[in-house]
């Protein structure tokens, strides 16, 4: 919690202004009650008109001052709240922008946006309440119990057994509510999570007759969520009557006995009013205490959460004698002995692998599926980073170069084109930064896509639906090859970016790639592409089989054969 109420610092100065003005706001509750017995004591039971008047005008303005403070101080608590809202969501999404893909699989996309959203609002409401009512209650509890001890020792013992015995209960039931609260905020994920799926595979469902697959996983879902809130909300609610009981038997044990000793001479009736006063104002803090209990838990297992992603060490970093200025210069890469498996697995996905790209040579990558291509891929903006051997660009070490200065100098397109709502010129534009107009439609034409943006009701403006849903695979992918040619890169690298495009298409694509002075990597499996390529990598079970052209692996490799002769017959295959 320390971590995130850190970021409370930079209001320390409302802060202050907050809690003076909640001060003001106490000690109106705490004197109105000593005023009343006086001016019972003094006015009514006298029947002296002059000191009710007295004793009235001074408590309506002290009634007065306490709501102008109330207004003033429920601005300042507002302020802060929701400026500590702004920051540590900035800060939730630098952090996450700074990931790895390591770092994203410990996290599910739904945990993350609970975070950002039911998380960082159940903080800001404590914080609220924090400023507004959270502290105000103990210290009426405690300043009511003081004030009533000023007025009448005997007849205020009642709270000395009453007031810790409660406050024992209260952190009692903290404690557990805690954990309770923690298994809430874990089954919102859960909800989130199903709820996501669902509508992310909406027309898959539809297609395949799932919907009361679907229906059934949410209902699980969001039954267990409504079980383990009601649960804990009843467990925290039931701590109410107790409160409330054990403060009623201490409210009629001072009636009764003030009523005795007010009989006796012992004690005027001005000081039993001002005593139940004070029993009545502690029984309503105390009552409280059941909601700054539920806001507490929630804040504390939200709290937790949100400092585990700010805390959480990023495993991608550089050398500390990494030259900030260094970038790829000509697109050499060289893999030495790279061995590599998952964070969730201890088996590798990549054994032993040893090649080197000259610059501005066209790779192109071809296997099975589960080969290790799109894993090989992924080590060289380090998505990823290698658990054995080195990969060196430039033949400097990967972790020489920041990361800003290495992905800065590579166009990825990966297996999955992802577009973002807006227009076709904001997907194109996001590979660059400041591109221009002409860079835009250069990098379009280069992608093969041009003409059909032409053909668009509103061309370039056209809107693009959530992740291109009105776009076809392979305009999906040529906006998307666009975006990485925009940058001009020294490494381009296509994660089988071409798999949606007819043969014509791809042909004039590769061609215009050709102008760009970069090295090219193509995942593919199509055989027309990789005959295109300077060099032919093929692979297998995590492992490099051949490297050479078309040529030399029909002659070397009978896996390549057969791959040749599944996709062009028995007799191109070996005629070759």
């Amino acid at each position: 919690m320390r971590n995130v109420f850190s970021f409370l610092k930079p209001y320390k100065f409302p802060i202050i202004i907050a809690y003076s003005l909640m001060l003001v706001e106490l000690a109106v509750e705490l004197l109105l009650p000593f005023f009343l017995g006086l001016m019972i004591n003094d006015g009514v039971i006298n029947q002296d008109l002059n000191n009710i008047i007295m004793w009235g005008s001074i408590m309506i303005g002290l009634a007065f001052a306490g709501f102008v403070a109330g207004i003033f101080n429920s601005f300042y608590s507002s302020h802060v709240s929701f400026a500590f809202g702004y920051d540590i969501r900035q800060k939730l999404f630098e952090k996450i922008q700074e990931f790895s893909f390591k770092n994203l699989n410990q996290y599910p996309t739904s945990a993350l946006i609970t975070r950002f959203t039911n998380d960082v609002r159940q903080i800001q409401n404590t914080i609220f309440m924090g400023l507004r009512i959270m502290v105000k209650a103990p210290l009426i509890v405690l300043g009511g119990v003081i004030m009533a001890f000023a007025v009448n020792v005997q007849l205020s013992l009642v709270f000395l057994v009453t007031v810790p015995l409660l406050i024992g209960f209260i952190l009692w039931v903290l404690k557990i509510a805690t954990r309770l609260f923690d298994k809430v905020q874990r089954n919102v994920d859960n909800v989130n999570r199903v709820m996501q799926e669902n509508l992310a595979g909406m027309r898959l469902i539809k297609a395949f007759l799932r919907r009361d697959h679907e229906e059934s996983r949410f209902v699980k879902a969001n039954s267990d969520l409504a079980n383990i809130t009601r649960s804990t909300f009843r467990f925290v609610e039931a701590s109410m009557p107790i409160l409330l009981f054990v403060m009623n038997l201490s409210l009629i044990f001072i009636i009764w006995f003030g009523n005795i000793q007010s009989l006796a001479g012992n004690i005027s009736v001005g000081e039993v009013v001002t005593i139940v006063n004070y029993a009545l104002r502690v029984s309503m803090a105390i009552s409280m205490f059941t909601f700054i209990i539920l806001a507490f838990s929630r804040t504390k297992a939200s709290s937790e959460r949100i400092s585990e992603v700010l805390t959480v060490d990023v495993d991608l970093t550089y050398r500390e004698d990494a030259n900030k200025k260094s970038a790829i210069t000509k697109g050499k890469i060289e893999y030495k002995d790279v061995f590599f498996n998952y964070p969730s697995s201890n088996e590798s996905v990549l054994k032993g692998i040893s090649f080197t790209i000259n610059p501005g040579e066209k790779l192109a990558i071809i296997g099975a599926t589960g080969a290790g291509k799109t894993s090989l891929f992924q080590l060289i903006p380090r998505l990823y980073d290698t658990t054995g051997g080195k990969i060196l660009v430039d033949d400097k070490p990967i972790a020489s170069y920041t990361l800003d200065n290495l992905r800065g100098s590579i166009g990825y397109v990966p297996q999955s084109p992802l577009l973002f709502t807006g227009s076709i010129t904001d997907n194109i534009a996001w590979g660059k930064n400041g591109a221009t107009t002409e860079e835009i439609i250069q990098s379009a034409k280069d992608a093969q896509i041009h003409d059909t943006i032409m053909d668009l009701s509103h061309q370039y403006e056209t809107k693009v639906g959530q992740k291109g849903v009105n776009l076809s695979g392979g305009q999906k992918q040529r906006i998307s090859i666009a975006r990485a040619l925009i940058r001009k890169p020294k490494v381009l690298m296509l994660d089988d970016s071409t798999s949606a495009l007819d043969l014509a298409t791809e042909d004039r694509l590769l061609d215009a790639i050709q102008h760009y002075d970069c090295t090219t990597l193509i995942i593919t499996q199509k055989i027309s592409t990789a005959i295109n390529a300077d060099r032919i990598l093929l692979m297998d079970d995590g492992e490099v089989l051949a490297v050479g052209t078309h040529k030399e692996l029909l002659k070397q490799s009978e896996l390549y054969q057969q791959i040749v002769e599944s996709q062009f017959g028995k007799e191109y295959a070996y005629a070759k």
